[in-house]
């Protein structure tokens, strides 16, 4: 299988923005793989020496502006023979650090706090690749576990230019911090080929992501797209080395639950064969409800089971 790669530039981005009539930037065939490299921030957050601001992402400063409040994502990329109605099967192979500095913001009428906070605030966070941590400004080293808080295909032509910042059925924001390198995400798609984009690299973050940003940096990410035209899904959904992943996105936190906890019923019933209400049960001794964010308009919940409890017996 061939391997590809798509580099952010002014060419190969979209700022703030998911669009069905947004052009493929790469077409490839299922199951080959795809290097892509992410930039994050806008001019007003770039940090001065001694960090490096990337090239590619002073380029796109003076190039573009952003179409609708949201992240800079690259792509989109085509995988020939997946249809709408199908499901994209991302397999993320690698990820790795595109800077040497990440950022967090806080701020008044912002994040989980919006009351709290009266003083808007910008903070530049060193990044050590060889150790893989953070270091924080009253000495502690964070360690690192990088993930994209973007992924996401097209949405449907009928719901036009959509801003990146709230996650939905096609993807995007989803923030979920349990899809690192070696993870699988599974992704329902609305138009052929299903125009894969990615951005918002967080180089460490807690669900919740609650002041609104987590350490927001560059990455690149090497992922492995397949055409899954034998499946279907209603919300994305992820599987670990561990655990299945069920998610699930609405203003309302209660109505998050429901869904997720419902579509990890559907999910256990499908993959073990057993009743609903057994699934259900399973789900109470067993499954994990965790709160993924709660600060981008739509929030989000998601629902783990270890796949060790995926069977009969």
């Amino acid at each position: 299988m061939s391997t590809h790669r798509l580099d952010a530039s002014p060419q190969t981005v979209h700022w703030g923005y998911f669009d069905a009539a947004l052009a493929p930037r790469l077409e490839i065939d299922s199951g080959e793989t795809v290097t892509i490299s992410t930039v994050s921030g806008a001019p007003e957050v770039m940090p001065g020496a001694p960090f490096v601001v990337p090239p590619a992402l002073s380029a796109i400063h003076a190039a573009l502006s952003p179409k609708l409040p949201g992240h800079i994502c690259t792509g989109p990329v085509a995988v020939r023979g997946l249809k709408a109605g199908g499901v994209l099967e991302v397999r993320i192979r690698e990820i790795e650090l595109h800077y040497d500095w990440g950022y967090n913001t806080l701020g008044p009428q912002r994040g989980a706090l919006p009351d709290d906070f009266a003083t808007p605030r910008c903070v530049h966070i060193p990044l050590d690749r060889e150790k893989n941590v953070a270091r924080l400004s009253w000495g502690l080293e964070l360690p690192l576990a990088p993930f994209f808080g973007v992924m996401g295909v097209a949405p449907p032509k009928e719901w036009g230019a959509l801003s990146t910042l709230p996650p939905r059925r096609n993807g995007g924001n989803l923030d979920n911090k349990e899809l690192v390198a070696g993870t699988t995400l599974y992704l329902p798609c609305f138009v052929d080929g299903g125009n894969f984009s990615v951005g918002d690299g967080h180089g460490a973050q807690g669900d919740g992501e609650v002041c609104i940003t987590a350490i927001e940096t560059g990455l690149v990410g090497t992922f492995e797209l397949h055409a899954r035209n034998d499946m279907r899904l209603a919300w994305p959904l992820a599987e670990t080395p561990t655990h299945w992943i069920t998610m699930a996105f609405d203003p309302d936190l209660d109505d998050c639950v429901v869904i997720a906890l419902r579509e990890m019923i559907d999910l256990v019933v499908d993959r073990v064969g057993i009743s609903r209400e057994d699934a259900y049960m399973l789900a109470s001794l067993a499954a994990d409800l965790r709160v993924t964010q709660v600060v981008n308009g739509n929030k989000g919940v998601h629902c783990m089971l270890a796949k060790d409890f995926m069977r009969r017996g």
